[in-house]
């Protein structure tokens, strides 16, 4: 009868009460120019750990200009090329008012950066920093990012 709770519980109920993921989209900005590849990275508002920029989907955008637009708020890219087709996407936790955290989905974008912009509307909040992939794999949090930056 136990065995038979447990399978009730973990095959059924318990998928039943799980909140469903939620879906992000982020830029890998990069650029090319000098002796090797480079990515943004940025800090987030609340942490202040590295990360790509990215956010909610944007009414009336596709997912790789909401990425673009994610870019330039955040991390000033006022020219840049999105590629229409996923880098790639990783999973995380975030952390909503209240001490509770949402399943999200990010789908990433690589975006070629063809102008970079000092004042954009999150400058005051953010550092960000233009480092090789494999060092990006290192500065942030989520292993599927790991990957995703170390095989860019």
């Amino acid at each position: 009868m136990k065995h038979q709770l447990i399978s009730v519980w973990n095959g059924f109920v318990q998928p039943m009460l799980r909140r469903p993921e939620r879906v992000q989209f982020a830029a890998l900005c990069y650029d090319v120019d000098g002796p090797g590849k480079k990515i943004l990275l940025i800090t987030s508002r609340g942490t202040g750990r590295w990360i790509l920029p990215k956010g909610w989907p944007i009414d009336g955008l596709e997912s790789p200009a909401s990425a673009l637009q994610e870019a330039w708020e955040e991390a000033g890219v006022r020219c840049g090329e999105a590629s229409p087709v996923p880098l790639g996407s990783y999973h995380y936790d975030k952390g909503l008012p209240g001490d509770w955290n949402v399943p999200v989905k990010t789908t990433v974008y690589p975006v070629r950066v063809l102008e970079l912009a000092e004042d954009y509307p999150e400058a005051d909040e953010r550092r960000r920093k233009w480092v090789a992939p494999a060092e990006a794999a290192e500065m942030v949090d989520e292993p599927e990012l790991k990957d995703l930056l170390a095989a860019f």
